[in-house]
């Protein structure tokens, strides 16, 4: 499985990009947030990959980081949610924001994205709920470092490599207080409900602001 691609962008598409690696060009499929983010033709990008295989139909999509990757691949999982549901998903809400969206339940959230009706929405927040935790626990890798990569022509995932960051990632400030609130006795389901609600009241928060935010929202309520 192709796992990962550096090069440098030919050009950009509405929906995808094609990379140039060592003369082989990559036409990789991305949400719009990444399509935002990838620098211009002619400079250095680098993306985590997961590769589509059919009867007659081959295709890559690309991540900035290695939460977004697995979300991608759970979002898929769900039925009724394709490639094309998955990055219209992942574009409206990002990575951070699909963790917090399922680990509260908000239908509504998902529905936003292009294309997801109520059902659909509904199926992605009750099938992927208890995955949330160990999604949001991963962290959130940053993208890789292009400059560094131009040399690599393809890099194939491991199971290791899915599972974990990349060794060049900090952990995410919601993955710390995820950590800390488990360590402190709570169980998965009710400190990722408590972590994304204060991320989403605290998007600026640093680990430990997070971490007494989530703790008031666990607090017995008088």
């Amino acid at each position: 499985m192709i796992g990962r691609i550096a090069g440098r962008v030919e050009y950009k598409g509405e929906d995808h990009v094609l990379i140039d690696v060592r003369g082989v060009g990559y036409i990789v499929y991305c949400s719009d947030r990444t399509m935002a983010a990838l620098p211009g033709p002619g400079e250095a990008a680098a993306l985590f990959t997961d590769l589509l295989v059919r009867e007659d139909l081959l295709q890559l999509f690309g991540f900035l980081s290695l939460v977004e990757k697995e979300w991608h691949r759970l979002l898929m999982s769900v039925q009724g949610v394709g490639a094309k549901a998955s990055l219209a998903i992942l574009g409206t809400l990002g990575p951070d924001g699909v963790s917090r969206a399922i680990a509260l339940g908000d239908i509504n959230a998902v529905k936003a994205a292009k294309g997801i009706g109520p059902k659909t929405a509904q199926r992605v927040v009750l099938e992927l709920k208890d995955k949330a935790p160990v999604v949001m626990a991963m962290g959130a890798a940053v993208a890789p470092s292009p400059a560094d990569d131009l040399g690599e022509v393809i890099e194939v995932a491991t199971p290791k490599a899915r599972s974990a960051p990349s060794p060049r990632a900090a952990p995410s400030a919601q993955a710390e207080a995820l950590s800390a609130l488990g360590n402190l006795g709570y169980g998965p389901g009710e400190a990722a409900g408590a972590v994304a609600q204060a991320a989403g009241d605290l998007p600026d928060a640093q680990t430990p602001d997070l971490i007494r935010a989530a703790l008031k929202l666990l607090a017995p309520k008088a």
